[in-house]
């Protein structure tokens, strides 16, 4: 079975069917997914900026990564189970986005980041040139995967 009649199967399914054609269960996720999406990149961009020296200038870095962590995972879980029900409701559309392509790639690209730059960052999140690096990049990527998101419902 290919990748396409899988996400054709999917979207046959009675699931998939209620979620794309209710009238509140569609809107509904969309909006907890924008929320999941500007509450963890809230909370990243602002942990970003603090290792950028841009903001939250008084706290230590470190602190402000440990303060925002449980916030972080909160807005990662509504993300992920709100984006994959989303998915789950249009997958041949997705499938057939560009843009979902995209924001998969970048999404990918955010957890590489974080897993292989900023985990040496937080050792040391006050200086250097790696943690400064890993949130500029974190910062860019962030920013170009809200566009390739935005990207899915027209390209």
């Amino acid at each position: 079975m290919s990748l396409l009649e899988l996400c054709q199967w999917i979207e046959s399914t009675s699931s998939s069917t209620t979620i794309r054609e209710s009238a509140l269960e569609y809107p509904i996720l969309s909006a907890l997914h924008l929320l999941g999406i500007a509450w963890f990149g809230g909370m990243v961009l602002m942990s970003d900026l603090r290792v950028l020296g841009i903001g939250l200038t008084h706290e230590p870095a470190g602190e402000v990564w440990l303060q925002f962590r449980r916030w972080k995972w909160l807005g990662f879980v509504v993300m992920l189970v709100s984006g994959g029900l989303l998915w789950w409701a249009e997958p041949v559309v997705c499938y057939k986005s560009l843009s979902f392509w995209v924001k998969l790639a970048l999404l990918l690209l955010v957890g590489l980041n974080a897993l292989v730059f900023r985990r040496g960052a937080e050792a040391s999140p006050e200086g250097g040139k790696n943690a400064k690096l890993a949130a500029g990049v974190s910062v860019a990527l962030w920013v170009a995967l809200v566009f390739a998101g935005r990207g899915i419902a027209f390209l």
